[in-house]
């Protein structure tokens, strides 16, 4: 027998766990029907099944949650930001990801309290979306980049990182071939 196919259940999900005589070493993972298929050696004991399916699991949601950012999302994760960085000060009344924001990470219509983010961000760590998301958030507070607005974007620790991360970012597409 090359394959032996089994389903069972690990953190009360379904996971279908197939085991094979030729696979030595690796184990690999994919979503099916809603279930979490994973493809591992024949000896595989039961407790590195689960920790394989574990980790993959975390892998696959995350990557999932990466990729289906939608502007509800966006603006949930904006209204946790101004609550936990900038005093619930800041409320937007819409934040949304635009496609045509191809030099911009961000803007911002103080007026109307409209947030655009530019979709190339969407593939990008969410600590770097944060970041921008904050410095959106501290438009709606202080229109300009005098001293006040930002002692608010500096409030969230991690902006100096993704200030760093956006400008390799910039220096990486403008070495690419044309």
């Amino acid at each position: 027998m090359a394959q032996q196919q089994t389903a069972i259940q690990i953190d009360g999900e379904e996971v279908i766990v197939i085991r094979s005589a030729k696979r030595r070493r690796t184990v690999s993972a994919d979503m099916s029907g809603g279930s979490l298929r994973l493809r591992v050696p024949m000896r595989l004991s039961r407790g590195d099944v689960e920790k394989h399916a574990r980790a993959f699991r975390k892998r696959l949601a995350h990557r999932a949650a990466r990729a289906g950012r939608s502007d509800q999302a966006l603006l949930s994760r904006a209204l946790e930001l101004a609550v936990e960085y900038l005093d619930d000060s800041a409320t937007p009344a819409s934040v949304t990801w635009s496609e045509k924001q191809l030099k911009r990470w961000g803007s911002t219509t103080s007026t109307t309290g409209e947030i655009r983010l530019s979709s190339r961000l969407r593939s990008m760590p969410g600590w770097v979306v944060d970041a921008v998301l904050v410095h959106e958030l501290a438009h709606l507070i202080e229109p300009g980049h005098g001293p006040r607005f930002q002692e608010l974007v500096a409030r969230y620790p991690r902006t100096q990182e993704a200030d760093a991360f956006l400008a390799g970012v910039i220096w990486a597409d403008q070495q690419a071939p044309l």
